[in-house]
C-alpha cells in the first residue's frame, strides 16, 4: 500500500511539474510575442507543442503569432512561408477536434491574410471559405466575441466593392464589443484577442 501511495505521490509531482514547465515555457513564449520577437515566439511554441500534445493551444499559438506577422509583411515570399507555418499548425489542432470555435475563427483569419497579400486574386478563392469558416465557428459558440466581430469585419472591409449595406454589420460590430465585455477566457491561455480591433471598427462605423 505504501508503494502504490509513494508511486500516485510520484505520479502528481511529474504532472505538476509538467505543468509547470508547460506554463512556465507558454508565459517564455508570450512575453516574446509581446516584445516584438515573432520568430522566437513561434518556436517556442511549436517546441511547446511537440512536448505537450494534449494542449491545442501552442499550435494555436504558433498559427496566430505568423498569421498576424504576416499582415505587416511586405516580402510575398515571407507572407507564404507565414502562412505555410500557420496553416500547418492549425491543421494539426483542427484533425484533432472539430468543435472548437476558436480554431475555426483563427481559421478564417489565415484565409484573411491571403486575400490582404492579393485581394485581386484571393477574394473570389477565399471570401466563401472565410465566411463559411465564421459561420462554423458561430454555430459551435454563438457568443464567441472573435465570431460575430471577424464575420461583421471581413464584410466591411469589402463593403465599398460589394455594396453591401453596412448598417446591420455595424450592428454585428456592437455586439461583439458587449460580447468582449462579458467573456470569460476557459483558461489563462484561452483567446482573448480582438476588442482593440472591434472598438477602431466601432470608430469607422461612426464616421
Amino acid at each position: 500500500m505504501k508503494k502504490i501511495i509513494t508511486a500516485i505521490a510520484l505520479f502528481v509531482v511529474v504532472i505538476s511539474s509538467a505543468q509547470t514547465q508547460f506554463e512556465q515555457g507558454m508565459g517564455k513564449a508570450f512575453g516574446l510575442w509581446k516584445e516584438g520577437k515573432n520568430n522566437e515566439a513561434s518556436a517556442m511554441f511549436e517546441r511547446i507543442a511537440a512536448a505537450e500534445k494534449s494542449s491545442w493551444f501552442p499550435n494555436y499559438y504558433v498559427a496566430l503569432v505568423n498569421t498576424t506577422a504576416s499582415f505587416s509583411e511586405k516580402d510575398k515570399s515571407k507572407v507564404d512561408l507565414l502562412l505555410t507555418k500557420a496553416q500547418d499548425a492549425l491543421d494539426t489542432e483542427l484533425i484533432k477536434d472539430q468543435n472548437n470555435a476558436e480554431l475555426y475563427v483563427l481559421q478564417a483569419l489565415v484565409y484573411t491574410a491571403w486575400v490582404v497579400q492579393d485581394p485581386m486574386t484571393n477574394a473570389v478563392k477565399y471570401s466563401g471559405k472565410i465566411m463559411e469558416n465564421y459561420a462554423k465557428a458561430k454555430a459551435i459558440d454563438p457568443n464567441n466575441p472573435r465570431a460575430v466581430f471577424g464575420e461583421a469585419d471581413y464584410q466591411l472591409g469589402g463593403a465599398k466593392w460589394t455594396g453591401v449595406d453596412t448598417k446591420p454589420l455595424c450592428a454585428q460590430v456592437e455586439k461583439s464589443i458587449e460580447l468582449f465585455a462579458s467573456f470569460k477566457p476557459a483558461s489563462p491561455f484561452s483567446p482573448k484577442w480582438g476588442l482593440d480591433r472591434a472598438l477602431e471598427a466601432q470608430k469607422n462605423c461612426k464616421k
